[in-house]
């Protein structure tokens, strides 16, 4: 049997919007509350009677251990309150879970919010599925799937499961999403003050500070993890690069950007990077490198694109202002046409064909 596992607090809209999504499925729900006032365990009961107190601690792990102790099943799905499953294949699912018990699954995550006036749809892979006889969650903040009795600090086996899950945390006002980042970045503070050699807390503290906006503190952190051995296949180390490399751009520092230069070789499969990369150059004045780069982005399959639009619209889209900015009409026309209905390359095309 899988078991569905949330932990949550005062998050009764989201909450109800992802249990109906997961009920349907048969699975065993298991809703850990951590001191709601608003009545989510009252609605709750609507989709399963086992519904636990558990008090907050101020540690993530320690909560996800105790709902996932109180689940019946040896298959663990967690969820978070704000998730919304959109896709998920059962029989292969079942298929996976069976076959590979020592595996992890990782499941993808579709967030999408609003930055600087821009809007931004992205997918990340998470690992939500295991064994609980093979794993359990370390970690305060952030927290991570962990072989039990093995070495924390090992990387988990995974397989890509074919469940999609819709993230409504996000939502809101940049502001709400800064502050989120803030309380994050005190417990991960806490976090690193007792382990300051694990890679993935420092990119998380990176990442939070980049999240509200203080690019040089968050450059700060993820240069500190330059200085550890990271292998650069894991998700979270392609992410650190792209986020290091956006830091550089938003802090004026385009020309030191370009030490990206030196690992490009082990990122450039990936659209995110290449892009990235052709907003460097771009601030360089590099053009005929910039353009080179979004159209190799372009060029990427969705399954290495994480941002939408870096393999398409996007990357088209920065190659026709360019071409724009030198005259080359024609060409930057080409390139806006390749965006499709994207607003802003429509709205240049009405004002090429205008002049």
């Amino acid at each position: 049997m899988i078991s569905v596992c949330i932990i949550t607090k005062n998050e009764k809209e989201l909450l109800e919007k992802c249990l109906k999504a997961i009920e349907p499925y048969g699975f065993e729900i298991v809703v850990v509350d951590t001191g709601s006032t608003d009545g989510t365990k009252e609605m709750v009961g609507k989709y399963t009677d086992k519904i636990f107190d558990f008090r907050w601690c101020n540690d993530f792990s320690a909560a996800r251990n105790f709902s996932i102790s109180k689940a019946t099943g040896e298959v663990i799905l967690v969820l978070d309150s704000d998730e919304i499953v959109t896709k998920l294949d059962l029989e292969k699912l079942q298929f996976l879970t069976k076959n590979y018990p020592r595996y992890a699954g990782r499941i993808i995550r579709i967030n999408e919010y609003e930055t600087a006036g821009n809007f931004v749809r992205n997918k990340e892979k998470i690992t939500r599925i295991f064994s609980k006889k093979n794993y359990y969650y370390t970690g305060t903040i952030h927290e991570q799937v962990t072989p039990i009795g093995g070495d924390i600090s090992a990387e988990v086996e995974v397989y890509d499961a074919p469940v999609e899950v819709f993230h409504l945390g996000y939502a809101g006002t940049e502001e709400q999403r800064k502050a989120k980042a803030m309380r994050n970045a005190g417990l991960l503070l806490k976090e690193y003050e007792h382990n300051n050699r694990d890679p993935y807390i420092i990119y998380q503290l990176g990442k939070s500070y980049y999240m509200f906006g203080d690019y040089h503190k968050a450059m700060e952190y993820i240069e500190k993890a330059f200085e550890i051995d990271i292998n650069p296949k894991l998700h979270y180390v392609i992410d650190m690069m792209i986020t290091y490399g956006y830091c550089m751009l938003n802090t004026g520092r385009a020309a030191d950007g370009l030490m990206l230069e030196s690992v490009y070789e082990e990122f450039s499969y990936v659209a995110d990077f290449l892009f990235v990369m052709g907003l460097i150059y771009m601030n360089n004045l590099m053009f005929d490198k910039a353009v080179e780069q979004f159209e190799k982005a372009a060029k990427i399959s969705d399954e290495y694109a994480y941002t939408e639009g870096t393999n398409s619209f996007l990357a088209y889209y920065n190659a026709g202002v360019i071409m724009q900015c030198l005259g080359r009409k024609d060409e930057a026309i080409a390139y806006y046409k390749k965006c499709g209905d994207y607003d802003k390359a429509v709205k240049q095309l009405k004002e090429l064909k205008n002049e």
